[in-house]
């Protein structure tokens, strides 16, 4: 990928720390849930050693659950092996002032072993593999992250203490577009939006959304490593901020039984000198798209189910999945058809897909890499591209998306394509992850077995 220049260069750092401007710098990495992980450093050590050298940490941020439990069966990291160490190798690229937490500034880490050998489960190695391949082609991908959330007037510690019942959403109604509803809680929204943008974001816009208290905050697409470290660092920037003003919002896919958070990824390819390479202006192309963009589609649909775990990866992701809820059911495509998995919207140079399978639990490394992954198979395959759905998915004679984790983990472990694109250390590591959160679910008893079995079972 082409040379870029960081919102602040290690130089630039030097001369903040030394005039005392910044004091603090955060290295992470995102982990299986799209978390950053991580150590906050005093500045000056972190130039004088860090900066060249790495730290480390412990391999098990690899190998827990989403509550940090220590699990069997992890080929990375267990206690057969010692839960050793490996490095975090910070990238100079990602390095950026984060305005929310005073005096500090932030880069992300790539992982790798104590030989040197890269972690090549860990979620920016999965994605960075992947890209790699489509450089192989001369194309690169240019992607955006539609990131949805809820927020309560509840402060994150009250909700914890309710078990997260009766919360109350800042919002009261359904406020999709609305002016006023954004502009009761326009402080948070204006402090996000404009931190975002001193962190190096670029911010487009804000608006509100259906379930009470929801909204979306919207930033220009990138190249894909890029949008995917800017996203992993706004979800914890947006949450920090929540916390700052005594409020809390989930990304969670499905708070009720409501609308559900979703994250919908748009994706198209340019040339190495950044040109489109997804769209056409040739009257012999279909729909103004390329043949690349018709094959790389079209390995959308023949991956969907299979890497649906890379879309879909926890248990609540797939409570969103219901007809007649703008969150897909039918692996099908269609033109500007908000009933499909996959819509193409956009038109010459901006022509693109959207992937509306992901909600705002996905993890971005991963679901990005699984759609280049995806668009590679159909490329390399030479797949033909069936017609677009004309109307409504939800009732036409598709395939489906798969409706529980336990699905979407079966295909993800007896894929082909999978294997083949990510290797079988990535296939079983994920695989596990799933079989991990499933036997957790399995064993709790829940709100809704108590409320239907208490008294009158």
């Amino acid at each position: 990928m082409a040379d870029r220049t960081p919102p602040l260069t290690v130089e630039r750092l030097r001369t903040l720390v030394a005039h005392g401007e910044i004091d603090t710098v955060v290295l992470a990495f995102p982990d299986m849930q799209g978390r950053l992980q991580g150590k906050r450093f005093a500045a000056g050590f972190f130039l004088d050693e860090v900066v060249q050298h790495g730290t480390e940490g412990c391999a098990y941020l690899l190998a827990v659950d989403t509550e940090m439990n220590t699990v069997d069966g992890y080929a990375m990291s267990s206690w057969d092996r010692g839960y050793g160490d490996f490095v975090m190798r910070p990238d100079p690229t990602t390095l950026r002032r984060v305005p929310w937490n005073e005096g500090t500034a932030l880069l992300l880490a790539d992982l790798a072993w104590q030989d040197g050998s890269p972690v090549v489960a860990a979620p920016r190695q999965v994605l960075r593999r992947q890209l790699d391949r489509l450089a192989g082609h001369g194309w690169r991908a240019r992607v955006g992250t539609e990131l949805e959330f809820i927020v309560f007037t509840d402060t994150y510690e009250q909700a914890w203490d309710a078990a997260y019942r009766g919360l109350t959403p800042a919002n009261r109604y359904n406020v999709d577009y609305s002016v006023l509803g954004t502009g009761r809680i326009e402080p948070l929204l204006r402090r996000i939006r404009n931190e975002m943008a001193g962190a190096g974001l670029t911010v487009e816009s804000a608006k509100g959304e259906c379930n009470p208290g929801q909204h979306e905050i919207a930033f220009r697409y990138d190249e894909a490593l890029v949008t995917c470290d800017q996203h992993a660092l706004y979800k914890t920037g947006a949450k920090e901020i929540a916390a700052q003003e005594g409020v809390s919002l989930t990304f969670m896919a499905k708070f009720n039984e409501r609308e559900g958070n979703s994250c919908h990824i748009h994706l198209s390819l340019t040339d190495a000198e950044g040109r489109p390479a997804t769209a056409s202006d040739d009257p012999t192309h279909p729909h103004g798209m390329a043949p690349v963009m018709r094959h790389f589609l079209a390995g959308q649909l023949a991956a969907l189910r299979e890497f649906s775990l890379l879309y879909a990866p926890n248990v609540n992701s797939y409570k969103r999945f219901r007809p007649g809820s703008f969150a897909p059911t039918a692996v099908a495509w269609g033109h500007d058809n908000r009933t499909c998995a996959l819509r193409v919207v956009g038109h010459g140079p901006s022509l693109r897909f959207e992937n509306r399978l992901p909600g705002g639990d996905v993890n971005p490394h991963l679901a990005v890499a699984g759609l280049v992954a995806a668009g590679l198979h159909g490329i390399e395959q030479g797949l033909d591209l069936p017609e677009p759905c004309p109307g409504n998915a939800y009732t036409a004679d598709f395939p489906r998306v798969p409706t529980t984790l336990r699905e979407a983990a079966d295909l993800w472990e007896g894929s082909t394509i999978a294997r083949a694109a990510f290797g079988d250390e990535v296939v079983d590591h994920y695989h596990h992850a799933a079989r991990v959160e499933l036997d957790a679910f399995d064993t709790a008893v829940t709100d809704w077995e108590l409320r239907r079995s208490f008294e009158r079972l």
